[in-house]
C-alpha cells in the first residue's frame, strides 16, 4: 500500500531520554506489571490490514494473530524506531515499521481494518486530530482497539493527575499526560465504543498516576462523512459506486 505524504517532519518527536528509559520500563511492565496479558486481550481476534499508531519498540508485535495479513506500525522517535524495526524481524505476522506522527498519518484513506493505539493517546499533541487521521484510514466499519492510562477515580487521584500534567509530568516522560480521559476523546472522534474494561497497572501495589487504564474495542460507523486526501468530503458505506 503506498504511502501518502506526511505534513508532519520525518522526526516530530524527539525524546532520546525518555525512549531510552521508555525501552527499559515497558520491558519490566511486560514482564512484571500484567502487560504483556493486556497486549494479547487488546489484539485478540483482529484479522486482515491493521495499522497501529505509536508503536514505541514493538512490544505489541508478539502478540499480533496469525489472521492480521499486515501491520503498518507508526512511530515518531528515532530511537524506539529502530527498536520496534529490530522487533518486527521476529514477529510472525508481516510488520512495516515507518516515520510518522498520530496527527497526520502517513498513508491513504480507508486502507485498514484495524488500528491500534496501545499507551500512545496520552503523549499525542493533538488527540482530536490524531483520532481525525484514524478514523480517516479506516475502512468504514473498522476497529479501533485502544489500551490506555488516563484520568482516575475520585478527587484525589484527578487533582494530583491535573497538578502533574501542568508541572514535570510531561517534561519527565516524553509528552505524557495523566488525567486525559481517553473514553471521552474516543467518542468525541464519532467512534461508537463495542467494550471497554477498566484497570490499573500495576493491578498490585500502590496506585501511581499512571495506573489508571481502559482497555476496549471502538468502532468507526459504517456509514460517515469523511474528508479524503485532496480535502474533498464525500460519503463512505457499504454500497458499490455507480
Amino acid at each position: 500500500m503506498p504511502l501518502r505524504r506526511s505534513k508532519v517532519p520525518r522526526d516530530a518527536v524527539h525524546h532520546p531520554l525518555f525512549a531510552r528509559f521508555y525501552a527499559r520500563i515497558s520491558v519490566v511492565a511486560d514482564l512484571r506489571g500484567g502487560v504483556a496479558a493486556h497486549r494479547t486481550e487488546l489484539l485478540s481476534g483482529l484479522s486482515g490490514r491493521v495499522i497501529e499508531i505509536g508503536a514505541g519498540n514493538g512490544l505489541n508485535f508478539a502478540h499480533y494473530p496469525s489472521a492480521v495479513s499486515e501491520v503498518v506500525a507508526i512511530e515518531p522517535e528515532r530511537s524506539l524506531r529502530q527498536l520496534a524495526v529490530q522487533a518486527a524481524l521476529d514477529a510472525d505476522v508481516p510488520v512495516d515499521v515507518v516515520p510518522g506522527a498520530a496527527e497526520a498519518l502517513p498513508v491513504k484513506s480507508e486502507a485498514y481494518d484495524a488500528a491500534v493505539v496501545s499507551l500512545v493517546l496520552c503523549s499525542v499533541r493533538d488527540v482530536p486530530r490524531a483520532l481525525s487521521e484514524i478514523r480517516r484510514v479506516l475502512r468504514p466499519g473498522g476497529e479501533l482497539r485502544f489500551f490506555e492510562h488516563g484520568r482516575g477515580e475520585g478527587r484525589a487521584m484527578v487533582a494530583v493527575q491535573r497538578a502533574l500534567d501542568r508541572t514535570v509530568w510531561p517534561v519527565l516522560f516524553g509528552g505524557c499526560h495523566t488525567a486525559r480521559d481517553p473514553m471521552a476523546e474516543i467518542r468525541a472522534a464519532g467512534f461508537g465504543i463495542e467494550a471497554c474494561r477498566r484497570l490499573f497497572v500495576p493491578e498490585q501495589g500502590v496506585k501511581l498516576p499512571s495506573s489508571p487504564c481502559v482497555l476496549g474495542v471502538a468502532r468507526k460507523p459504517m456509514e460517515t462523512m469523511e474528508t479524503d486526501d485532496t480535502g474533498d468530503t464525500h460519503g463512505t458505506g457499504d454500497t458499490d459506486a455507480a
